[in-house]
């Protein structure tokens, strides 16, 4: 797994790091933090625990516990006291008993690669021939993470299922992951998304005749290449501002993003290169 972030103390040594596998992982380094580690596993064993801040001598913290059936609840910590008290929380008027656990799931893309991600499904379900909706993420060097998100419990509390899947190229899984990504923007990137599909269908989770795609910015051009190159496997789409046409995708980039241009060549594609160009036309929607 990648590191993700690193925590200092006010004289800038080292409190702690993350990193991610199936949900967000902390490691204090410290004793204190070390203290603190036990304390807060300790008290809040299913949840994200993240310090949002902390008094100059660091004795007393402000921490955010969240997961996916809790929108974020904020407590006071006193190490000196031993105590926690609760402060506030977000969503105050959302009924928690309605949300649903994020489960972590694996599955096989057809080329042998495993792709890993979530499934939720609504409270109460058996779990059998849901109508599904596929949520694939936006970066796409980004990755979905255990937690609460209110797009995900949003369709549950109406009836769906809904399965997350960080397709080849998501971050967390090394670099041999992300660079198996490149200019596979609507090729294996794709199959790994229609595998994710086709793999709850034959768990009988799916009902196949009742599956929408829905994402946003990479996961909006994921969204119409599904419809666009596998019609049969949706039954409707929700695209939100989603790429529909690869080459002007690369050729409009504002100056502001000039400085990854090199990089964006090498990852979806070079419209000046015929080879590249083709390619791109082949695998966006506008063309089709």
């Amino acid at each position: 797994s990648d590191l993700f972030g690193f925590s200092f103390d006010n004289d800038y040594n080292l409190i702690n790091y993350h990193y991610f596998d199936d949900r967000v992982q902390v490691v204090r380094v410290n004793e204190k933090g070390k203290k603190l580690t036990k304390i807060l596993s300790t008290s809040f064993p299913d949840a994200n625990v993240l310090i949002q801040s902390a008094s100059s001598d660091q004795t007393r913290y402000v921490i955010r516990v969240s997961s996916p059936t809790d929108p974020g609840t904020f407590y006071l910590l006193d190490l000196d006291a031993n105590k926690i008290e609760m402060l506030t929380y977000n969503y105050q008027k959302i009924d928690i008993s309605k949300l649903s656990e994020m489960n972590p799931i694996s599955y096989f893309a057809r080329d042998g690669l495993e792709i890993k991600g979530y499934l939720s499904i609504p409270v109460g379900s058996n779990g059998e021939s849901l109508p599904t909706v596929i949520m694939p993420h936006d970066g796409p060097i980004a990755r979905d993470v255990w937690g609460f998100n209110y797009r995900v419990q949003f369709l549950i509390t109406r009836g769906y299922a809904v399965l997350q899947m960080n397709f080849r190229g998501s971050t967390g899984y090394g670099r041999a992951f992300w660079e198996a990504s490149f200019q596979q923007w609507g090729l294996t990137m794709q199959d790994d998304v229609t595998d994710g599909v086709q793999w709850l269908i034959k768990q009988g989770i799916a009902d196949s005749s009742r599956i929408a795609i829905y994402g946003g910015s990479y996961g909006g051009y994921c969204t119409l290449a599904g419809v666009t190159f596998t019609p049969d496997l949706y039954a409707c789409a929700i695209d939100y501002v989603g790429v529909s046409n690869l080459v002007t995708f690369i050729e409009t980039i504002p100056p502001y993003w000039e400085i990854y241009l090199q990089m964006l060549h090498e990852m979806v594609g070079d419209p000046t290169n015929s080879a590249d160009s083709a390619r791109m036309q082949a695998t966006s929607r506008v063309f089709q």
